[in-house]
Order: C-alpha cells, then sequence, then structure tokens
C-alpha cells in the first residue's frame, strides 16, 4: 500500500530502497522557506543499520505489512535456534543473531510470535517478561538498605541484572527481556 512520505508513523514499516525498514522516530519540519518534510529514522530489519531520511509529502513510500505467527521454541544447537510452527508443527532454525541478547531468555517451550514477509523470517518477539532464578548475588552491605540501592546478580541463564538489597540466591524473579532489568519478585 503507497502512502505519502509525510503519513509515516514510529512502527511503520516501509520498503526503501531496495530493504525493509521500521521507522523508529519521526519529526515533523515546516522550514520558513520551502515545503515542509517528514524527517524519519530507520533502522533496517534485516541488518540492523540505521538511517535518517527526509521524505517531502509528494514523495510516496510503500508501507508493508507483516505476518505474524505463534512459535514454540524447542531447543538452541549451537548458533541455530530451532521453532515450531504452533498450527501445523512445522519446524524453522533461525540464527541466534536474530534475537540478540534476548536469545538467553528463550526457555524450552517457550510461545514466541516470529514477523514473516514474504515467508520469510524477519524478527522473533519474546515476551516481554520472563521468571528467573538468581543463582549468585552479593551479600548486602549493613545501611545499605536504608537507601534504594541495588546490588549485582546473575541469573540461571548468565545474564547479570541489578536487584534490591532484599533479593538473595535461589529467589524467583520477574525480568524484563528487553531492557534486561530487575521488574518485581515472582509469585
Amino acid at each position: 500500500m503507497k502512502i505519502s512520505g509525510v503519513d509515516i508513523r514510529p512502527g511503520n514499516i516501509i520498503e526503501y530502497e531496495g530493504g525493509l525498514w521500521k521507522a523508529v522516530k519521526i519529526q515533523h519540519t515546516q522550514p520558513g522557506k520551502g515545503g515542509a518534510y517528514m524527517q524519519v529514522e530507520l533502522k533496517n530489519l534485516i541488518d540492523g543499520r540505521k538511517n535518517n531520511v527526509r521524505f517531502r509529502s509528494a514523495e510516496t513510500v510503500e508501507k508493508v505489512r507483516l505476518d505474524t505467527r505463534d512459535y514454540q521454541f524447542l531447543f538452541a544447537d549451537d548458533e541455530m535456534l530451532t521453532f515450531m510452527d504452533k498450527e501445523n508443527y512445522e519446524q524453522i532454525s533461525l540464527s541466534k543473531d536474530m534475537l540478540g541478547d534476548a536469545a538467553a531468555f528463550l526457555q524450552d517451550g517457550m510461545d514466541v510470535m516470529l514477523e514473516l514477509y514474504e515467508e520469510k523470517p524477519i524478527s522473533v518477539q519474546l515476551p516481554d517478561h520472563v521468571e528467573a532464578e538468581i543463582v549468585e548475588a552479593d551479600a548486602v552491605v549493613k545501611g545499605q538498605t536504608a537507601s534504594s540501592s541495588y546490588k549485582p546478580a546473575i541469573l540461571d541463564n548468565g545474564v547479570r541484572v541489578m536487584v534490591p538489597p532484599h533479593i538473595s540466591a535461589g529467589t524467583r524473579i520477574i525480568v524484563d527481556v528487553y531492557a534486561q532489568e530487575y521488574v518485581k519478585k515472582a509469585d
């Protein structure tokens, strides 16, 4: 679907210079001299490059719609991750690089969302929050509990997060997958 360059909104996926780009930030500018334009920060969905582009109202771009499907994580093998389509049980293997740092939070049987463009996987979306166990946490320094200070802790998946002083080893917590931050203590 073709849209005007000034109608681009954050989160839109567009086809630009032969690649798939996601609009991250936009700024509408109307200079005193000349026509208005939309300054758009784009992120390439394939290789992660960023680009700043100006679109005038007369320009049109192709807005792309991605298909999303529910998949289940099965297992990791060296640098590859295997997922299963929950509808037809077909398996697909993807590189760990596609998930970046979030790959450490994958758990066996976890439900994920794959975004596909022309049946080709573009990205993998994990749940925003996952439950993990603290395997190692620094001891509390006396007098430190009065202030809102945090201490380093290591999760069962090897990721290092900052946690409140009352959290100790063996405690299960909820972690934000993408920010890699402590959210709350698990019930």
